[in-house]
């Protein structure tokens, strides 16, 4: 099996987009983030630190946060910034 080398600066720069994007469709929304906090059973400050990329994104939250805002998962991935090449 071939082991795939991303640069640490890139995974970050990623997941900034990422978490960007959700910021983004939350605002378009008029969600609060301690809507979004209550909708994940987290505190506000807990979603904030996901959304600023201090605490880990895991695929079970993505998944949650995709459906709070009725997008698809793929959605909150893959956006014009990050498409991969």
């Amino acid at each position: 099996m071939k082991t795939i080398a991303v640069p640490r600066a890139e995974i970050k720069i990623r997941l900034k987009l990422i978490t960007d994007n959700i910021r983004m469709l939350r605002e378009s929304r008029n969600y609060s983030q301690e809507y979004m906090a209550g909708k994940l059973r987290i505190s506000q400050n807990t979603y904030s630190k996901l959304e600023l990329g201090y605490t880990a994104l895991t695929l079970e939250r993505l998944i949650l946060i995709a459906a709070i805002l009725e997008v698809s998962l793929i959605s909150l991935v893959i956006t014009p910034d990050n498409r991969p090449n």
